[in-house]
């Protein structure tokens, strides 16, 4: 995500935040948006100045941020490009999913495991649909998840159990790839193909 999505996605989120409780704390908007107490200071500055907010001061401490008419039109804005952005990135993952398989069909596999229980794996699975390769599990690192789309979760050290030609990295997350070191199949990334 470049500078301005991710200067956009936090005006939006504060805005949204803002809506629904005009009474949130600075300290609570930083630590919903995962950003810093002056950053998130800075950025109530920027839309106080655009004209998006008003701030009322209630008792000396504590603020109230109102949303503006021309605030609720930034955070609609805001938020289709936010969604179209969104679905640009799904439509690309969706792609480099489709290259993926088409290459594993070319290889001939026939049995996967998706390296990962996220988003991404769930994707994965609905974009398998039709085509002649099955999942044989899939690798876990949400303790707390069991099946995905009825497909079970298996740890790292479990798959060595089941039968499978390859693994397909559904994760992006760098602790879970580097777990792969000890798979001595083929493995396929996304961003490879």
């Amino acid at each position: 995500m470049n500078k301005i999505d991710f200067s956009d996605e936090i005006s939006m989120r504060i805005l949204e935040h803002i809506h629904e409780n005009p009474t949130i704390t600075q300290r609570d908007l930083a630590s919903k948006l995962g950003i810093a107490l002056g950053l998130t200071n800075s950025y109530i500055k920027r839309l106080y100045k655009k004209g998006c907010i008003k701030i009322k001061n209630l008792d000396g401490k504590r603020l109230k941020y109102i949303l503006t008419p021309k605030g609720f039109v930034e955070k609609a804005r805001l938020t289709c490009n936010y969604m179209a952005r969104s679905f640009n990135y799904f439509r690309e993952i969706k792609q480099k999913i489709d290259q993926t398989y088409n290459a594993m069909i070319e290889s001939g596999i026939n049995k996967i495991v998706l390296w990962g229980d996220g988003e991404l794996a769930e994707v994965c699975i609905v974009s398998l649909k039709g085509l002649p390769i099955t999942i044989s599990g899939i690798v876990g690192f949400n303790e707390d998840r069991k099946k995905i789309f009825n497909y079970t979760v298996y740890t790292k050290d479990e798959i060595k159990n089941i039968e499978f030609d390859a693994v397909l990295v559904a994760t992006f997350d760098e602790r879970e790839i580097a777990q792969l070191k000890d798979i001595d199949k083929k493995v396929y990334y996304l961003w490879q193909s």
